[in-house]
């Protein structure tokens, strides 16, 4: 029977149409059963037509048992990508470089979207650490359930989803650079940021991650010009030895004995606010 007759076989169609225009554009094997009847669809043909709805490109399976419905649909609003993240793993939320490029951070679209969760959240298997859907790439950072935090609810288009907040996001980039493009574009992004910051929030979500995050932002803000008041709890911190500013860089470069910090990038500047404070490496 050609592809088409099976997609129109039994109310396929019209489950589709109904999904979308309910607002379900992500949804599970499960919710389709419940509506078949509804539509004119046999609940045992239910898996076929799925399948057969997917080979025709109506739907887009997005793991076992869950699909969204396709931008290809004729009259139907797509889910949005930050959509389908916030179906494929629990709890989840839009991070690092997406988060930038969603805060207004970077003028860089990254290719790829990056998604915080825990290390109890079940992750789909992602070959290289890229899990494809369609023609998007997701890649899932997972941190222990105590580091998910720093997130907010914000609606992107019709869809409610979860973002890590700008101080979270900026955390993030100093802890995981690679995750944000590098290194450059994370001291880009506190220069471009640091007006709209919560000073406070900032610091108190590096003592909650670890002492080098501490004194990375340490060195970020000192070099912004922050007042003092803020810096304090950042220079309390006890480490031992010296860290490098890029973690993902190679240990070498001047040392910062006020910030125990190894400043290793090539040409270094430092962040500033634009009134020449600028120190040059």
């Amino acid at each position: 029977m050609p592809e088409e007759d099976h997609i129109r076989r039994g109310g396929s169609v019209e489950l589709v149409r109904r999904l979308a225009a309910d607002g379900e554009r992500v949804f599970a094997t499960a919710r389709a059963r419940e509506l078949a009847p509804e539509v004119g669809l046999s609940e045992g043909y239910v898996r076929q037509s799925l399948h057969h709805l997917t080979r025709s490109g109506w739907l887009v399976r997005l793991r076992k048992g869950l699909y969204a419905v396709s931008p290809t649909v004729p009259g139907v609003t797509p889910a949005h990508e930050f959509e389908v993240a916030m179906h494929l793993v629990a709890p989840a939320a839009i991070s690092h470089w997406s988060a930038l490029q969603f805060h207004g951070l970077t003028d860089q679209v990254p290719s790829t979207v990056f998604v915080l969760t825990t290390t109890e959240g079940s992750v789909p298997w992602a070959r290289g650490g890229e899990y494809p859907v369609g023609e998007t790439v997701y890649r899932f950072i997972q941190v222990k359930p105590e580091r998910f935090f720093g997130t907010k609810k914000v609606w992107v288009d019709e869809a409610r989803v979860v973002v890590t907040d700008i101080e979270r996001t900026l955390i993030d980039g100093l802890a995981m650079p690679r995750y944000c493009g590098d290194f450059a574009e994370v001291l880009s992004a506190f220069q471009r940021g640091v007006d709209s910051l919560d000073l406070d929030r900032i610091v108190k979500y590096a003592l909650r991650l670890d002492q080098a995050t501490a004194k990375r932002l340490g060195w970020v803000l000192d070099g912004l010009d922050v007042e003092q008041v803020h810096l304090e709890p950042l220079e309390q911190v006890p480490i031992k030895g010296y860290r490098t500013l890029d973690p993902s860089g190679p240990r070498q470069g001047p040392r910062n004995t006020r910030w125990m910090i190894q400043e290793n990038l090539p040409g270094l500047v430092r962040p500033s606010l634009g009134d020449g404070r600028k120190v040059n490496v």
